[in-house]
């Protein structure tokens, strides 16, 4: 009798996969007759993209740019803007299904059928990461600025956890989407700042202001073929 052939042993990310798949499918049923469903759709509202954008250009448009809030707010809605073509273009690329346990999901975009990164986690913690890294407008508007740091990590936290209770994500999906979050954040903070990139376009018409205007003071001096005077040199350089 010919011996089976031995099947081959599953790769490391299938293997991964299933795990992640058993260990949220574990999750969902253990909390699913626990928790209320209502507090879960709560949370899911209160990550939602349709409700922050919103909420982040109406502010901005009653707000004067002297408040030290502006800038941000301003550095939110970079941030929002990062997060919305980071999750959208990494949800195109890799098309990883969502739970068939997932039920009553609101879609807004085609990219809302997939499940990896989850878009709610990136997007509280990009909102904790940002308030924890910006002392500065938002110290002025609250008594304990260290609780408010506490409150809003513990609502990003309970919210990317809520995506898996509530069917909607894998526990993989939650991770990922919570390391992009505090990514962003540190990318707003660093390289795409408000003030940074203020001080950056200021500067930039400045100079070419200058340029225009050397321009012009040598071509009259040039024209009438005056000596041009000291302080127009000393401007000039």
């Amino acid at each position: 009798m010919a011996p089976h052939p031995q099947q081959p042993q599953p790769s490391l990310l299938n293997r991964l996969t299933t795990l992640d798949k058993h260990l949220s499918l574990t999750l969902y049923t253990l909390t699913s007759s626990i928790l209320p469903h209502s507090l879960l759709k709560l949370l899911e509202f209160l990550g939602d993209g349709r409700l922050f954008f919103p909420l982040i250009l109406s502010t901005l448009a009653i707000s004067s740019q002297l408040l030290p809030i502006y800038p941000f707010l301003v550095n939110l809605l970079i941030g929002s803007v990062l997060d919305l073509i980071l999750i959208g273009s990494i949800k195109h690329i890799v098309q990883r299904p969502r739970p068939v346990y997932n039920k009553n999901m609101s879609l807004v975009f085609d990219v809302d059928h997939w499940s990896f990164p989850s878009g709610h986690s990136s997007r509280v913690c990009f909102i904790a990461g940002l308030v924890c890294l910006s002392d500065v407008g938002i110290v002025y508007l609250v008594y304990d600025f260290e609780m408010l740091k506490i409150g809003v990590c513990v609502w990003a936290g309970v919210t990317s956890i809520s995506r898996v209770l509530l069917g909607r994500h894998y526990v993989f999906d939650v991770v990922v989407g919570a390391c992009l979050g505090v990514f962003e954040a540190v990318a707003v903070i660093c390289f795409l700042n408000y003030e940074k990139l203020a001080s950056v376009w200021a500067d930039g018409l400045s100079k070419k202001y200058k340029f225009w205007t050397t321009a012009k003071v040598w071509v009259l001096f040039g024209k009438n073929n005056w000596r041009m005077p000291d302080y127009a040199l000393l401007y000039a350089k």
